[in-house]
């Protein structure tokens, strides 16, 4: 069975001041942690792991995945989506530069390339290789688009102006549309000048 404890045991009489300074001590660290606690229920969740300058940056790059330090934040940035969060903003990207993110919809919102068209009960049926689609502009202009998948795959579309900047990019979203217009029948060229 239990032992009863002896109530009656005598006690060990302390210090004078020791269990005011271990109040005190104890009061603070109850403090701290409230504040620490508080501090983590109101911060701001909208980038999490992504911080949107980085992300910016990064989407803007010739090939985000050539840059070590680019690689962590994308696919952090990509997880952070999958999982429903918001897209992260930068304050200091300057008039006219900005990041946004759509999620894709086939066949109006998805290149060719990477729509899935199969027969439905009902139809054709759409799907798109990609979840969604990050719109990167510089000066007011686009500049590119990062077309993302669950599992972390990514592809990233180039506008003109930003091809003519760079002078060199990840050419993969040219690369897969060449390959997928040369599975395409040929274009008969009468019914073409009509």
């Amino acid at each position: 069975m239990y032992a009863i404890p002896n109530v009656d045991a005598p006690r060990h009489r302390a210090k004078p001041g020791f269990e005011v300074r271990h109040q005190f001590a104890a009061s603070k660290l109850i403090g701290i942690a409230s504040v620490l606690m508080c501090t983590t229920l109101v911060a701001p969740t909208t980038a999490h792991a992504a911080d949107g300058c980085i992300v910016l940056l990064c989407l803007a790059a010739p090939s985000w995945r050539a840059i070590p330090e680019c690689v962590t934040p994308i696919r952090h940035l990509f997880r952070d989506l999958a999982r429903g969060r918001g897209f992260p903003t930068c304050a200091m990207s300057g008039a006219g530069n900005s990041s946004s993110h759509a999620w894709a919809s086939a066949p109006a919102f998805c290149p060719p390339q990477y729509t899935r068209t199969w027969d439905g009960p009902n139809g054709p049926v759409h799907s798109c290789d990609y979840a969604g689609a990050i719109a990167i502009t510089v000066n007011g202009a686009p500049f590119s688009q990062t077309w993302w998948s669950m599992a972390g795959d990514a592809v990233t579309e180039f506008s003109s102006a930003a091809k003519a900047q760079l002078g060199s990019w990840d050419t993969r979203f040219e690369d897969d549309f060449a390959a997928w217009l040369s599975t395409r029948p040929p274009v008969d060229p009468s019914i073409a000048t009509r």
